[in-house]
C-alpha cells in the first residue's frame, strides 16, 4: 500500500503543474514561499504571543542579539557587542552605529528604553511582560506596584550605549534579546497612530510600519498572504540573499501539503500525520523531522467546575494513554510527555509524578463525586483549527469515555478566536503548545507564576512564585538551580493545572533549493542566513 502511495506522490511531485511554478520563479527571483500556519493575530511585538507571528516579526524587526541557526548561540544584532559585569548583574550593549529604522532614523539606546517601558507598562496588556522580569524593578512596574519607570533597570548612557541592570545573574538573558517581546519599536511611529500603550493600532499596517529588520512589510492580503521585501537600509543588507518572503496562512494541513506538491511552497509549517509514513518511505524525501524544544498540552481552567477539583484534573491526566496515542494517531512522530519542561533542556530533566493509570483515574473521579461518570456535568475541549489537533482531541475524547465513562464535547475555533478564548479564560479545557523562547527550563516554568501573562489556568502558589522568581535566579550553582526547578515542577504537576500530552518534534516539507535553514532545537528561523539555489530541484527517485 505504501509503495502504491509513493508512486502516486512521485508523479505529483514531478509533474503537478504546467509552466513555471511559484517555487521555480521564486528560486529565480530570490523569493521564498513559506507556509506559516495561521493568519497572524497582529504584528506588534508587544502584543502578539504566537509562533506564526514570531516568524514574520523576526524578519521585520531585529533584537539586540540574534540566534545563529546552526548553533543557537547569540550573535550580534542591533548591538554589535556587549559587556557583562563580573557579578553578572549589569550588561552594557553597544548599539551598532549602522543600525537604522526603515525610514532612515538611527536605532538608538533611547529607543530601547522607551520600548521596554512600553512593553512593561501595565496598560499595555503585554502577556510577555514577564520575559523582562530579570530587569531590576521590572516585575514591580509591570504589576503596578511601582509607578516610576525611571527606576527600571534599563538606561541609555548615550545614543549607542544601553545599560541594563538585573535583579540577579541571568544566564539566558542574552538569548532573550532575540525574542520579539524584547524588540524595540519606533517610538514616533507608534505614537503617531495612537497612544504608546494602545493595542492593534494602524502603525503595523502596510505603508505605516517602520521597522529595523532585514525586511520591510509591503503587502498584507488578509487570509491570503503577507509579503516582506529586502530592506536596503538594514545594517547588514549586503549579506541578506533573499529579495522577498511570502508568508501564507496554512491552517489546513492537507491543502498546505498539496501546495507543496504543486510547487507553490518552498516550506510547509507542518505535515499531515497520515502523510508522514509516505514521505518517510521516499528516497530523496523533502520530509525533515528534528527534535524541538516544545510541549503540547491541555490547559485546565482551575476556576471553572469541574476543573476546579484537583482530583478531576488528575483523573483526566491519568486516563490518557500517551504511548498508544503517540504510536497510533501520532505516527511515532512525538515523545510522550509527563511534565511541562521537555527532558534534557540544557541538562535539566523534569520529575515524573504520574503515569497512565486507569484504576487510579477512576478512583479519583469517584472521590470527586462522579463514580463511573455518574452526575458528570459535562466538559468542553477547545482547540484551534488544525487536522492534527482534531485527531488528538478525538482520540483523547475516546480515552476519557473508555476509562472514565464521561462525555466530552469538542469545540474548534479559528486562531484569533481561540487566542481570545484562552486569554479571557473562556474555556474549560483548551489545547496549548509552548515552544521554548530560549534554551532553559525557566522558560517553561515561569509560564505559571501568579497572574503571569501566559498563565491561563488560574493556578497560583506563592511558594512556586518564590522559587521561580527569586530563589532559582539567585542559586549559587546550576545543580542548586535545577534542584529548585524540580521542586517547583513537582508542585506544579501535583496540582495539575495542565495535562502534558507530548514533546514536540519539528516536521516540515522543505524544497531542496532552500539553503541556510538548518534544523535546530528551537526550529528557529534566521532569515539573514537563508538563500535559494535555482539549480536544486525536487527529485523523486
Amino acid at each position: 500500500m505504501i509503495r502504491a502511495l509513493i508512486a502516486v506522490y512521485l508523479i505529483s511531485l514531478t509533474a503537478c503543474m504546467g509552466g513555471e511554478s511559484k517555487v521555480e520563479q521564486g528560486n529565480r527571483e530570490g523569493v521564498l514561499h513559506y507556509g506559516n500556519g495561521s493568519e497572524p493575530q497582529g504584528l506588534d511585538p508587544h502584543v502578539v504571543t504566537g509562533v506564526p507571528e514570531n516568524k514574520i516579526i523576526r524578519t521585520l524587526f531585529e533584537g539586540l542579539a540574534v540566534k545563529n541557526p546552526y548553533t543557537l548561540e547569540p550573535e550580534p544584532g542591533v548591538a554589535q557587542s556587549w559587556d557583562i559585569s563580573d557579578d553578572g548583574k549589569q550588561i552594557t550593549f553597544h548599539i551598532n552605529p549602522k543600525a537604522r529604522w526603515s525610514n532612515g532614523d538611527p536605532v538608538t539606546a533611547h529607543d530601547y528604553v522607551w520600548s521596554w517601558r512600553r512593553a512593561l507598562d501595565p496598560n499595555m496588556g503585554n502577556q510577555y511582560a514577564y520575559m523582562l522580569y530579570p530587569l531590576l524593578n521590572a516585575e514591580a512596574y509591570a504589576t503596578g506596584k511601582l509607578d516610576d519607570a525611571e527606576q527600571l533597570g534599563v538606561q541609555a548612557a548615550d545614543d549607542q550605549t544601553l545599560v541594563v541592570t538585573l535583579n540577579a545573574p541571568t544566564p539566558y538573558f542574552i538569548q532573550l534579546m532575540d525574542h520579539y517581546s524584547t524588540f524595540a519599536v519606533h517610538p514616533d511611529t507608534v505614537s503617531k497612530f495612537g497612544g504608546a500603550t494602545d493595542r492593534f493600532t494602524p502603525w503595523t499596517r502596510v505603508g505605516n510600519m517602520v521597522s529595523n529588520g532585514p525586511f520591510v512589510l509591503t503587502e498584507w492580503k488578509l487570509n491570503r498572504y503577507i509579503r516582506v521585501e529586502k530592506n536596503p537600509l538594514y545594517w547588514n543588507a549586503e549579506n541578506v540573499k533573499l529579495n522577498a518572503v511570502m508568508f501564507y496562512p496554512t491552517e489546513n494541513l492537507t491543502s498546505e501539503e498539496r501546495m507543496f506538491r504543486a510547487g507553490q511552497l518552498h516550506y510547509t509549517n507542518e505535515v499531515p500525520l497520515d502523510k508522514i509514513p509516505v514521505y518517510k518511505a521516499m528516497d530523496n524525501s523533502p520530509f525533515v523531522q528534528a527534535p524541538y524544544l516544545g510541549t503540547y498540552y491541555y490547559l485546565l481552567n482551575t476556576q471553572k467546575a469541574p476543573m476546579n477539583d484537583v482530583r478531576v484534573r488528575k483523573a483526566l491526566s491519568m486516563a490518557v494513554d500517551r504511548d498508544t496515542l503517540v504510536s497510533t494517531v501520532l505516527q511515532n512522530a512525538y515523545v510522550p510527555a509527563y511534565s511541562i519542561t521537555p527532558p534534557d533542556t540544557l541538562g535539566y530533566f523534569p520529575p515524573k509524578t504520574f503515569g497512565y493509570d486507569p484504576e487510579q483515574a477512576r478512583q479519583l473521579l469517584t472521590e470527586a463525586g462522579y463514580p463511573n461518570g455518574e452526575n458528570w456535568p459535562g466538559l468542553e475541549l477547545t482547540y484551534n483549527t488544525s487536522e492534527n489537533h482534531r485527531k488528538v482531541a478525538v482520540a483523547i475524547q475516546q480515552m476519557w469515555k473508555d476509562v472514565l465513562n464521561i462525555d466530552v464535547s469538542l469545540a474548534n475555533q479559528e486562531w484569533k478566536v481561540y487566542l481570545d478564548s484562552v486569554n479571557q479564560m473562556n474555556f474549560q479545557v483548551a489545547r496549548r503548545g509552548w515552544i521554548g523562547d530560549y534554551v532553559d527550563a525557566n522558560n517553561f516554568l515561569d509560564l505559571f507564576i501568579t497572574e503571569g501573562g501566559n498563565n491561563n489556568t488560574g493556578y497560583s502558589d506563592p511558594k512556586y512564585d518564590e522559587i521561580i522568581l527569586r530563589e532559582a535566579p539567585n542559586a549559587a550553582t546550576r545543580q542548586e538551580r535545577y534542584a529548585l526547578f524540580r521542586q517547583a515542577e513537582t508542585m506544579l504537576m501535583e496540582e495539575m493545572p495542565i495535562i502534558p500530552i507530548y514533546t514536540y518534534t519539528s516536521k516540515h516539507l522543505i524544497h531542496p533549493s532552500v539553503k541556510g535553514m538548518p534544523s535546530n532545537l528551537m526550529d528557529s528561523l534566521n532569515i539573514r542566513y537563508v538563500w535559494l539555489d535555482p539549480n536544486e530541484t525536487l527529485k523523486a527517485e
